[in-house]
């Protein structure tokens, strides 16, 4: 970031709960509020009037979370009403956007100290009604806002609204990529969140909220047997199924994100440094591949190269994604990538999980003795983003 230099200094989570799980009781801006009430009191020593703005992704915005989530969880959780806040959507980029926001006014001397994060009450999101073209309609339809298009604009060719798992199938079966590879992903994915639980990596950031300890989503048996025995859930013959894709979540994170100057204020060692983003359009059918030019164009900007990265968060919007990437850039190690499982097993609380996969990769990182993380995420209606950070090496 240009500027003052920008830190992500200490952040926190909820578990991801399940469609219909042990989160979905809690209002959506109640569970943004959680991990922002957390953080602060993880600093007590911090005056809350000295948190300078509330950034917070959100991608649904149609329930309980309607009026600006992150200004109603700044109150919520206690924050002086001088605390502002400010919600963004970018749809599963929107927390990532929220740290990206967040980052830039740090950077250009806005601010010294924010909050930054997302939330996603997908058990929550409602049905809507919209307003009738006619006086006395006959027939009023309900839409769903739990996650892909709805009322769609007719003016759209029909490429660009097919769902998202639709997207994926088409991206993954242009680059010969099949179910079987899909489904070994999947496994993967769960494998290593389970071992990385048992290994207690997520103690001090995934905070026990409401009796849940765990992401819910978490299967440790799951097998390719097991997948392999599920549907498609997308087209007819395809390779896509909800064992080989993202569930439905609900879950929230907030993080700080400030100046050195901050970061010594708070008594932290800042988590990383935030060196840059980018966000990019392609194809709405092609939003799977879009992390690739992404990826790219944040590396050319930087002047880094794959080799210089340590380490690699794609998110696992679909096992899909993750493996078309990897296909495209032949040049990253797989083993660099998801180390610690990701959305596949963890949960895809739309705008809570694009800044957990940032915060994942910092923590990894400060494990491994430091380096240099890139952070991507496929965004629905043709979008990619990238954000990298750096640890210092130890």
């Amino acid at each position: 970031m240009p500027g003052h230099e920008v830190f992500l200094l200490d952040a926190v989570r909820t578990p991801f709960g399940k469609l219909r799980g042990g989160l979905s009781h809690v209002r959506t801006d109640d569970l943004a509020a959680a991990p922002l009430r957390s953080l602060m009191a993880r600093h007590p020593g911090l005056d809350p009037a000295r948190v300078e703005d509330v950034y917070y992704g959100n991608t649904n915005g149609a329930g309980e979370e309607n009026r600006n989530v992150a200004r109603m969880a700044a109150l919520l959780a206690g924050l002086p009403v001088t605390v502002p806040g400010v919600t963004v959507n970018r749809l599963c980029g929107s927390g990532s956007e929220a740290l990206v926001q967040a980052a830039r006014a740090v950077a250009v001397g806005d601010a010294r100290l924010v909050v930054a994060g997302g939330v996603e009450g997908m058990s929550r999101a409602p049905y809507v009604l919209p307003k009738p073209d006619e006086a006395l309609p006959r027939r009023m339809e309900l839409h769903q806002t739990t996650v892909g298009w709805r009322m769609v604009n007719p003016a759209f060719p029909s490429d660009w609204t097919m769902s998202l798992g639709a997207s994926a199938e088409l991206v993954a079966a242009a680059r010969g990529i099949g179910r079987d590879q899909m489904d070994e992903y999947a496994v993967r994915s769960h494998r290593l969140v389970h071992a990385a639980y048992e290994a207690g990596l997520h103690e001090g950031f995934v905070l026990p909220f409401e009796g849940v300890e765990r992401d819910e989503s978490l299967r440790p048996t799951a097998s390719v047997e097991s997948l392999g025995a599920l549907r498609p859930a997308f087209t007819e013959d395809g390779s896509v199924t909800a064992g080989n894709s993202s569930p439905v979540n609900d879950g929230a994170l907030a993080a700080f994100v400030g100046t050195a100057e901050a970061a010594d204020e708070l008594g932290v060692d800042p988590l990383a440094r935030i060196v840059g983003s980018r966000t990019v359009g392609v194809s709405p059918e092609l939003f799977a591949v879009a992390p690739v030019p992404a990826i790219q164009q944040l590396l050319e900007r930087t002047g880094h190269r794959v080799d210089d990265v340590a380490l690699w968060e794609i998110n696992e919007a679909f096992a899909a994604v993750v493996l078309s990437v990897l296909h495209e850039m032949p040049e990253i190690d797989p083993e660099k990538v998801n180390v610690n499982g990701g959305a596949i097993a963890i949960g895809h609380p739309l705008g809570a999980s694009a800044p957990r996969v940032v915060v994942d990769l910092t923590r990894e990182l400060r494990r491994r003795g430091g380096g240099i993380g890139v952070a991507a995420a496929c965004i629905g209606v043709g979008q990619g983003t990238a954000l990298m950070v750096e640890v210092p090496r130890a």
